[in-house]
């Protein structure tokens, strides 16, 4: 007879995550250019330079937002400075980097849930990002040394940083309408990124 599998606990808001976000998520996977055949170092830092123009008005909005749980260490999960980094190391100087189109259409950030749904996104970004590394490297010699630490933000601790992560949402005690919120502004933050990308005319 077979050992019964042991069954995993998920917690009801990333149930509801998983469900809310699913066909977003691979719906703007799909269209992102990192394993086209067309992607080359110029495509590769325009790319970036589209998600510099995201990141960074996100995080301020973040930081800004007095919505971040009082438990909750903002700090090192900032990553606008790396992509800054990586567009000096492709040649941009901080005058340029500066001037790059900032995303106006941002998702509301007016609770602590809805911070949450928004960081969901972009932790789940960087765990992706592991696999975006090594085509980059293979493809177009890039690394975290000339202009792809992005894709490497937190290097050998990323699994470790997503699971920290994920367990901390878990364990916020949350009623319905704040996992609404939570999903929400997942759902959000997709939508915004995507619009965003798309009309810097970097998605496939």
């Amino acid at each position: 007879m077979q050992p019964k599998a042991r069954e995993v606990y998920v917690p009801p808001v990333l149930q509801d995550l998983r469900a809310g976000t699913a066909q977003l998520h691979i719906a703007l996977e799909k269209r992102l250019p990192f394993f086209s055949d067309s992607l080359d170092i110029q495509a590769f830092h325009k790319l970036m330079q589209a998600y510099y123009g995201f990141y960074l008005p996100v995080e301020n909005a973040l930081r800004d937002s007095s919505a971040i749980p009082v438990d909750f260490d903002l700090a090192p999960r900032l990553k606008a400075q790396t992509l800054r980094s990586d567009l000096q190391a492709l040649g941009m100087s901080a005058t340029m980097i500066d001037a790059l189109p900032k995303c106006e259409q941002l998702p509301l950030i007016d609770s602590s849930a809805a911070c949450l749904g928004v960081l969901y996104v972009l932790e789940g970004a960087t765990l992706g990002g592991q696999i975006l590394r090594r085509e980059i490297a293979s493809r177009l010699h890039l690394d975290a040394e000339n202009g792809a630490a992005f894709l490497d933000i937190y290097g050998a601790a990323t699994g470790r940083r997503w699971r920290d992560f994920i367990e901390y949402l878990g364990a916020q005690p949350m009623q319905a309408s704040e996992r609404d919120a939570v999903v929400t502004a997942a759902q959000t933050t997709f939508s915004c990124f995507e619009q965003w990308l798309d009309s810097r005319e970097v998605l496939a």
